[in-house]
């Protein structure tokens, strides 16, 4: 297995570049990855983030194409979020500095006319959000028929976030001779089904058990009753830990991100803490993200729209304020730290309503995650009226899912208003229910 860059037989540019770029030595992913890939077989790779990946396969394609040729692509990768798109393009920028190799990114959020102009200015290697790529495509400004390779990244991801119609679009107007490369961080039916659609005879490369965090991260778990409660731990954690060198603190909801962000900006200066949610503006989304990689924000507070978009190698700790509903969007926020051979912590605040989900993570990692006392002088404030009921809701649902026999407390009732109008329609609507109601409601008045 290669020890070093040299073994894979790069040319002088790539390894240059690689060197340029910090890297001393292969991931296992890499390591495995990279010969199959640069033989042209289709790869399948099972890896979570922060293992490396993106250079796995954007290494040996840039040794494929080598040089600017003609005008049309060469190479397609597919990525879910224009976060992940915008973070593969500047690894392709990276590694490719000292080639000809031109690369155009493609993206939602912002008009298309620049993105087509960079189209038409000759194009090697197209990295592209599933939709954004489909509609310059239908609008005539992408020639496919030059397609050697193409990747789709992030594929679980893809397949939760509804993706399918448009990689099957897209799987229909590339050629059908080409190189597949297909990364996943878990392997669930969803993508088991799509590999089989678009892999032949692939070489499956999985470096760790399918979504096991890395052993670089430390997890810790916290039963906290509610919001407030868990305001009031963040604010003690932030207090006492002196190792938070730089911090993504995941929330649910953009509602709940935008409370934890307005706690933080009132106790640090607002230009030391960022929000990332769906509802930002695509110019601030990557301005927070480029501040945070450059250190001007210690603190970023993110929805799971971010949390495989984010590419910073040095995150010293991650806060689950909320526990994920998508299982696998735990291993994603917790991938986040403990990246390139570095340790990083992962705490997890977990209300009853969401022991569930955490009960879940856990099967799904196959481990249980150690759990810690909330510190004596942590005020634990009282549940509100509210709250209580949102997660008595929350667990009867809960309970449905896994037994659609239960009732639980919160089934429907009719009230006597609806049953009154309940009767009432179908009174107008059969005469003979009209009539039976007239005599019952004639009866009781006698």
């Amino acid at each position: 297995m290669a020890e070093t860059f040299d073994d894979f037989k790069f040319n002088r540019q790539i390894l240059n570049a690689i060197t340029d770029a910090g890297y001393e030595q292969p991931t296992p992913i890499q390591q495995k990855a990279i010969p199959p890939i640069s033989n042209g077989q289709d790869v399948m790779g099972i890896a979570q983030t922060g293992t490396g990946k993106t250079a796995a396969y954007v290494l040996p394609i840039i040794m494929k194409l080598k040089y600017a040729q003609g005008e049309n692509p060469r190479a397609l990768i597919i990525a879910p979020t224009r976060e992940l798109a915008l973070q593969i393009e500047e690894n392709v920028r990276t590694f490719a500095t000292y080639t000809d190799l031109r690369v155009v990114v493609l993206y939602g959020g912002i008009g298309p006319k620049t993105q087509i102009e960079n189209i038409n200015k000759g194009v090697d290697i197209i990295v592209a959000t599933p939709g954004r790529f489909m509609d310059v495509y239908l609008a005539g400004h992408i020639v496919t028929k030059g397609l050697q390779i193409l990747v789709l990244d992030e594929a679980d991801k893809m397949m939760d976030m509804g993706f399918m119609p448009q990689l099957n679009r897209i799987l229909e107007v590339v050629p059908r001779k080409r190189q597949n490369l297909l990364f996943s961080a878990t392997m669930s039916d969803k993508v088991h089904q799509l590999s089989a659609n678009f892999l032949e005879h692939p070489t499956v490369v999985e470096v760790t058990p399918q979504a096991t965090p890395a052993a670089t991260v430390n997890q810790k778990l916290y039963y906290v009753p509610n919001i407030k409660t868990k305001i009031n731990l963040l604010k003690k954690l932030l207090e006492e830990d002196g190792d938070i060198r730089k911090l993504i603190i995941f929330c649910k909801t953009r509602t709940s991100a935008e409370g934890v962000f307005r706690f933080l900006s009132r106790k640090y200066k607002e230009d030391e803490v960022r929000v990332l949610h769906a509802n930002k503006g695509q110019n601030t989304r990557i301005n927070s993200i480029n501040a945070f990689r450059a250190d001007e924000v210690k603190i970023l507070v993110a929805t799971d729209v971010a949390a495989r978009g984010i590419d910073v190698n040095d995150v010293s700790h991650v806060i689950n304020f909320d526990v994920p509903i998508v299982i696998e969007d735990y291993v994603h926020r917790i991938g986040r730290t403990g990246r390139a051979y570095q340790s990083g912590e992962a705490i997890t605040f977990c209300n009853p309503a969401e022991e569930y989900y955490i009960r879940k993570a856990e099967k799904l990692i196959r481990q249980q995650i150690p759990v810690q006392t909330i510190p004596a002088d942590v005020f634990v404030e009282e549940t509100p009226y509210e709250e209580r009921q949102d997660q008595a809701k929350e667990i009867d649902m809960q309970k449905r899912r896994e037994n659609p026999d239960f009732k639980g407390a919160f089934h429907e009732k009719k009230t006597l208003n609806q049953k009154k109008k309940f009767e009432a329609e179908k009174a107008k609507r059969n005469p003979r229910v009209a009539k039976k109601l007239s005599t019952k409601r004639s009866s009781k008045r006698k």
